[in-house]
């Protein structure tokens, strides 16, 4: 039973836990809908059956072994255009914890956490809510793989497979609270370059030339930024600059 956070301004200070759902992100957007949750709420699930990745994909978790977790933030006093500095944000704090344990952990655009040569120990999906207003909140679902050791596919590992000791769940479960928490509060302060630089200096293959698919098609180039509203900017071979959105490239393999 994950409890209510005593070291946190807002962040886990309503929390609802649940043993079995479908997806932690649409039961938060239920909640909000029917006044049973507010910005700082966390919808935490033990067996999460249908959590979202991105492309559509389906997250599938061992029951007990990790954390499947939504935040819900309302970041009203952002532009809808600068959208992704929130993902910059929940993303440097969630890679701040697991480098405790994982040093050499980084972000693969646009959210998924990564150790090369390793795998895939988590990602993160953000889904908002907007009105006539602007942006009415976003709730931010994040999946990490702690203890659990086997996989039905490649590519995914966990902090227990690398490193070789088991975790208590509810532990890291606060540290990643406490560091989001901190993390956002950054951004309402709008200390967004010092946000930006943290996020690109541990963005997986940033500055470094590599092979990346595109429509079927491959090219040579590296990252050279990641524009406010998330679009990932390229500097390719022939010296122009290409920007791609979410769906549109493919990195190369990086658990192998």
């Amino acid at each position: 039973m994950y409890k209510i956070l005593a070291n946190t301004i807002f962040l886990g200070k309503d929390v609802h836990f649940l043993s079995d759902c479908h997806s932690t992100n649409d039961i938060a957007f239920q909640l909000v809908r029917e006044g049973k949750a507010k910005e700082g709420s966390i919808v935490i699930c033990e067996n999460q059956t249908q959590g979202k990745g991105q492309r559509g994909n389906i997250w599938k978790v061992e029951p007990g072994k990790n954390l499947t977790f939504s935040l819900v933030l309302c970041p009203n006093f952002m532009d809808v255009s600068e959208q992704f500095f929130l993902n910059m944000a929940v993303s440097n704090g969630i890679r701040q914890v697991l480098s405790e344990y994982l040093p050499l952990i980084q972000i693969k655009w646009p959210n998924d956490f990564i150790v090369p040569g390793e795998g895939k120990i988590g990602g993160m999906l953000i889904e908002n809510s907007y009105s006539g207003k602007g942006w009415e909140f976003a709730v931010v679902g994040v999946g990490l793989n702690i203890n659990q050791l086997n996989f039905d596919i490649s590519g995914p590992s966990s902090l227990r497979k690398i490193t070789g000791s088991e975790f208590n769940l509810e532990e890291i479960f606060r540290l990643l609270i406490t560091q989001i928490e901190q993390s956002y509060i950054a951004l309402k302060k709008r200390k967004w370059a010092e946000l930006k630089t943290e996020y690109l200096n541990h963005l997986f293959l940033f500055q470094e030339k590599a092979v990346f698919n595109h429509k079927n098609d491959s090219f040579s180039g590296k990252i050279v930024n990641v524009r406010p509203n998330g679009q990932l900017e390229m500097e390719l071979e022939n010296g122009e600059n290409q920007y791609f959105d979410f769906k549109e490239i493919q990195f190369p393999v990086y658990h192998t």
